[in-house]
């Protein structure tokens, strides 16, 4: 009941916007029939496109879960040996920063000319969209910790991996999770980005596919379905953040 008092001012807009579609299309017909199909029309294609919907989340799972971790696991280790190292961290800042700000939807043309399957070119392009964010959120988090918790890890004689797991990560992990945050949302634009042009299936592909044939409920129907996804998975990470953060001051307040 709590969590539902939460989010009161959320479900109001969505019944206020529910209901001004349903005026705008279904009752007053006042958007374009074709392009704006009322939810009598998105309703039943909603229900019977569930079993393609459902296989096509999976696909884009294939794409999802080994390009983001993948980029977790790489941007998280290069980090750390970046941050913790001042002299590889100045010399390699101007690199960083010269990469960085390329879009990955800008390689996908190269990459699906230089990879050998679409899939491996798909996954390669959300790599490098989320390895940025983690990478960047990592080397933050260590340069930016406060001297005295470092002074503290001398104090006590922390050093190696002790240092690391009890002192510095956790210092840094708010910074590492941020990244995380921001990560997790490029992958989202980046699947659909790579599935429409790089893959015949999944959510991205579900959706250009019927949007070529001028299906714009069945193009609704992906977009709602691939927006409520998107929001479970962000709630869900929301509640792992606050779970693993919660020694921070923010979070306890």
């Amino acid at each position: 009941m709590k969590n539902i008092k939460d989010y009161i001012g959320t479900i109001i807009i969505l019944i206020m916007a529910f209901l001004i579609y349903i005026f705008a299309t279904d009752i007053y017909n006042i958007l374009d029939p074709v392009l704006f199909p009322g939810f009598s029309k998105i309703g039943p294609k909603f229900y019977s496109s569930m079993p393609k919907l459902w296989k096509s989340l999976i696909s884009s799972l294939k794409l999802l879960i080994p390009g983001y971790f993948g980029a977790a696991f790489s941007g998280i280790l290069l980090g750390i040996l970046i941050g913790t190292n001042p002299r590889l961290n100045k010399n390699l800042k101007p690199i960083i920063f010269a990469l960085n700000p390329i879009p990955p939807s800008m390689m996908t043309p190269y990459l699906i000319a230089i990879m050998p399957t679409f899939y491996l070119s798909s996954v390669a392009v959300i790599f490098i969209g989320c390895f940025w964010p983690f990478l960047n959120g990592t080397i933050n988090g260590i340069v930016l910790i406060d001297q005295k918790y470092l002074d503290n890890s001398k104090v006590l004689e922390l050093k190696g991996f002790k240092k690391l797991f009890n002192v510095i990560l956790p210092a840094a992990a708010p910074s590492i999770l941020s990244g995380a945050g921001t990560a997790l949302n490029f992958a989202f634009i980046l699947l659909a980005i790579a599935e429409m042009f790089a893959t015949n299936s999944g959510l991205g592909h579900f959706i250009q596919y019927y949007a070529d044939f001028s299906d714009y409920a069945r193009v609704i129907s992906g977009l709602l379905f691939m927006g409520g996804f998107i929001v479970i998975v962000m709630l869900g990470f929301e509640k792992f953040k606050k779970k693993i953060l919660f020694w921070t001051l923010n979070e306890n307040k």
